[in-house]
């Protein structure tokens, strides 16, 4: 049985504690003799305290099940579960293989969780203080115009979605950039110091991104791939422009 995106994430994460668990309770159980040759209370003060630290990741597990899907207001300590998640992502990752979730079902997971997180967050910023990030693909391979390094050499000719990219970008006022690589695109964030950046790209870029750039929040939205990775992609532009308005301040919120 497939099992549904939304519920991958919460899953490798209770496996991860699980897991974690078991690997300190053995620890515990191999130092348990030297622990008590210290002191005889020591042995039942690190039993405490590892119930106590096992309690409470329990308890950021539920809390981050019940934030993907419940009201925001009942939610809690929403920082230090997306911190779990971004150390133990390798982890995750690894061991969605062993149960045979691939990595980029993990890392489409993740992406989800991550734009439920910062929903929660009520983020609101001006428009020149968003940076939209779109990879080259996004572009026709065919085109003789390349806008990498400015796509303002876009000439709107409407045989991609660059240009009604950009028609956006001057109707609601925030950067919009076209980036080669994960690289381009840290630099770009560094350079332009962004509050927010919103990022089109496939699963590996965005998953790798978010975490690159955290604790600046990043949103992200996947492109559609109609003729495989990396080759003339496009992109739901009324999903892109609902999550821009989603974040945006109104113009009363900026005059104020």
């Amino acid at each position: 049985m497939k099992i549904p995106n939304k519920h991958i994430l919460p899953l490798l994460i209770f496996c991860s504690i699980f897991i974690i668990g078991m690997i300190f309770l053995g620890l515990f159980k191999v130092m348990y003799l030297g622990l008590r040759d210290i002191a005889p209370f020591v042995p039942y003060f690190f039993t405490g305290l590892g119930t106590i630290i096992y309690a409470t990741l329990l308890l950021l597990l539920l809390n981050g099940t019940f934030m993907l899907f419940s009201k925001p207001q009942y939610c809690f300590g929403l920082k230090y579960i997306y911190r779990f998640v971004n150390f133990c992502f390798p982890f995750m990752v690894w061991l969605g293989n062993k149960m045979g979730i691939s990595r980029r079902e993990v890392e489409r997971s993740f992406v989800d969780f991550n734009n439920t997180y910062l929903g929660h967050l009520h983020i609101k910023v001006r428009p020149k203080e968003l940076l939209v990030i779109s990879p080259h693909c996004l572009q026709l391979a065919a085109c003789k115009y390349k806008i990498t390094y400015d796509v303002q050499n876009c000439h709107r000719c409407g045989a991609c979605t660059i240009g009604a990219m950009l028609k956006m970008a001057d109707e609601m006022g925030f950067h919009f950039h076209v980036v080669t690589g994960g690289t381009l695109a840290r630099k770009l964030v560094k350079d332009t110091r962004p509050k927010l950046v919103l990022a089109i790209a496939c699963e590996r870029d965005l998953a790798s991104g978010i975490k690159d750039v955290y604790p600046l929040p990043a949103v992200g939205i996947l492109n559609i791939r109609p003729n495989g990775p990396c080759y003339n992609t496009t992109v739901d532009l009324d999903e892109v422009r609902n999550k821009i308005k989603q974040y945006l301040k109104e113009e009363k919120e900026i005059n104020e």
